[in-house]
């Protein structure tokens, strides 16, 4: 049974919902007369639930971090750095790469290469698939 849905809870849900359409290509589905708002994810990943955040809720509790799989971290790293997203430092792990930061409600957010690193070891691109010169 695949995950479908990951609820996050905002204090902006229009800023948070604007966040991961710019920087993750996430599609908006807003229904009328519901207060969350689902963010389509394009790729086939799990769907987000933007959820207006309570009174009460403390913002930005790291009980759960979204990890976004990226081939290659740097190049993205420096994308979103010119479009206002700065993540942290460059973290080596065992043959991949990975930088944090937190979206606009204080949820933290990663981008990893690590779902490529037995494909490419790491943060480099892949070896050219072999020609078959027969």
């Amino acid at each position: 049974m695949p995950l479908g849905r990951i609820t996050l809870y905002a204090r902006n849900v229009d800023a948070t919902v604007s966040f991961y359409e710019k920087h993750f290509g996430f599609k908006p589905l807003r229904l009328e007369g519901d207060r969350i708002v689902e963010l389509l994810a394009q790729d086939g990943g799990a769907n987000l639930l933007i959820h207006p955040a309570g009174k009460a809720q403390k913002m930005g509790q790291v009980l759960v971090k979204l990890v976004f799989d990226v081939e290659h971290v740097e190049a993205f790293r420096t994308k979103c750095a010119e479009e206002g997203l700065e993540f942290g430092p460059l973290h080596q792990a065992d043959g991949y790469v990975f930088a944090n930061a937190k979206d606009p409600s204080g949820n933290p957010i990663a981008i990893s290469s690590r779902a490529f690193r037995l494909k490419s070891g790491g943060d480099e691109p892949p070896p050219p698939e072999a020609v078959d010169q027969t």
